[in-house]
């Protein structure tokens, strides 16, 4: 079980299927699974010339294209592990990450030169270089497969590790929750740098399919691909989607999703009902973490659910879902004991499975630290359970909101403000109150030619949850400051420079 074998075994079986498709300043290219393993095979043979061992740590800085599908595949031949790299952080950030992981090399696309020479490690560009005979070294599944940092430079660095068993039990899982085939083209428009896209590239890998790409990320440029590439699948995180079915002209076109993911943050139900109407497909919310290979629950729904009225199934498609393939889940109260499944009381998700990692690369604390005493990692999620074992997720921990004694969730609050036909996007958070201890704040983007004023919208809130929920203080933004996977980044909206 090795991420390398996933493409080995798809160039063995269907050598002459197309495994990707990509549309660049070289014209249309079309590569085959037999040519998409000797490309990763050409990675693998360079890092072998370059004095990379098994085992040695090699950086990825790449956007969504052919050539980082090639380096995930061809560091795993090689026997190296993959520290993938955020696009979006700075020279400091990366370099603090490179050094952490004790990566020998970094490999990087034509896009990245420059900020490659900047960074404090050998570099060298992805090349259709020869393969000289070279013969795969792949680990062993227990070994670590790919490190992918889950926080900054500034304190301790936090490396995800994840074994080649957790990749290749987690595609294989996948293949089976979301009835993966050949037929399916997967679209890669989430960062391939993060799970929320990356694990498709081993599942899709897995049966066949086919690989299309979006460099990087706008709205149009988004829809075009799901048009043009007829697109049957992918997942996007729910700000990406938010812009999509928001953007004047995306129910002008004609679509092949037969079914769109979202994950990486809760989703407003009001944009649900847009994906359904725009996309004409069905819809699957999931969640997951980096530790998790990503995947913990899935909204697909049971048969005893699918049974119900149309109105009905479509509450539970917007819940975060039940528990993903493998995965042992429990919600937890303060004290550890498991909730009742009531779909009101609240606790923390905890989890146990052959796709949760090992633990940290080199901080031993942080992996203690993160797993309770049955061995079941610590989300830090909170959640609600229902009878039919559907996972809601109400809050991180960290988010939740103490204004006046009382607990105030800030999915709920955002999920009410995207009811507004102004609001593009929001953000919910807390700030220090001497009267409240935090007072509510919503940091607001406007839509195109709308408008509405900081009463207007705490009126309309006021009218549809309680009074100590409602915003006391609305804040409009051009834009809401994001992480490089897209997800809002609440921690510069609470402490503005």
């Amino acid at each position: 079980m090795n991420v390398w074998n996933l493409l080995a075994d798809a160039a063995s079986n269907w050598p002459e299927r197309i495994a990707l498709r990509t549309t660049g300043a070289d014209g249309r290219l079309s590569l085959t699974y037999r040519q998409t393993a000797n490309r990763a095979l050409a990675i693998a043979a360079k890092l072998r010339d370059l004095g990379v061992q098994p085992g040695d740590r090699v950086g990825c800085l790449m956007h969504n294209n052919p050539e980082h599908l090639f380096a995930y595949f061809g560091i795993a031949a090689a026997g190296a592990i993959l520290v993938s790299l955020n696009t979006r952080l700075t020279s400091i950030e990366q370099n603090g990450i490179l050094q952490h992981a004790g990566a020998r090399l970094l490999i990087h696309d034509h896009d990245h030169h420059s900020r490659a020479m900047q960074l404090e490690i050998e570099a060298t560009p992805v090349t259709d270089s020869e393969t000289d005979g070279f013969v795969a070294t792949p680990a062993a599944p227990d070994e670590p497969a790919q490190l992918y940092y889950t926080s900054g430079t500034t304190g301790s660095p936090k490396g995800v590790t994840l074994t080649h068993a957790n990749v290749c039990t987690h595609a294989h899982a996948a293949i089976h929750e979301l009835a993966l085939t050949d037929n399916d083209t997967w679209a890669h428009i989430a960062p391939m740098f993060h799970l929320a896209d990356a694990w498709a590239t081993f599942a899709i890998t897995a049966v066949g399919g086919q690989h299309v790409f979006l460099p990087q990320f706008s709205a149009v440029a988004a829809l075009d691909l799901l048009r043009d590439e007829r697109v049957t699948i992918t997942n996007l995180v729910p700000t990406m989607l938010n812009l999509m079915v928001k953007d004047a002209g995306a129910a002008n076109r004609s679509y092949s999703l037969r079914v769109m993911l979202s994950g990486g943050a809760p989703i407003a139900p009001n944009v649900v009902h847009r994906i359904l109407q725009t996309f004409d497909c069905d819809y699957v919310q999931t969640y997951g973490m980096t530790e998790t290979s990503p995947y913990l629950t899935l909204s697909v729904l049971t048969p005893e659910l699918l049974a119900l009225p149309p109105e009905q199934q479509l509450l539970y498609k917007c819940k975060t879902g039940r528990a993903f393939h493998g995965i042992e889940l429990r919600i937890v109260a303060d004290n550890g004991q498991d909730i009742p499944n009531d779909g009101k009381a609240v606790g923390e998700i905890r989890v146990r499975g052959k796709t949760v990692t090992p633990g940290y690369w080199r901080n031993p604390e942080a992996t203690a630290a993160a797993f309770d005493a049955d061995g079941f990692l610590m989300t830090g999620d909170l959640a609600t359970i229902d009878q039919y074992g559907f996972v809601d997720i109400v809050d991180r921990k960290k988010d939740v909101i103490k204004s006046g004694g009382e607990p105030v969730f800030s999915v709920e609050v955002e999920n009410t403000l995207y009811e507004h036909a102004a609001v593009l996007e929001c953000a919910v958070f807390g700030r220090p109150d001497e009267t409240w201890g935090e007072r509510v704040v919503a940091a607001v983007v406007l839509r195109d030619g709308q408008s509405a004023t900081s009463d207007e919208l705490i009126a309309f809130c006021r009218e549809r949850i309680a009074g100590y929920k409602t915003p006391k203080q609305v804040e409009f933004l051009a834009a809401l400051p994001r992480t490089g996977t897209g997800k809002i980044q609440k921690r510069s909206l609470r402490n503005p420079s």
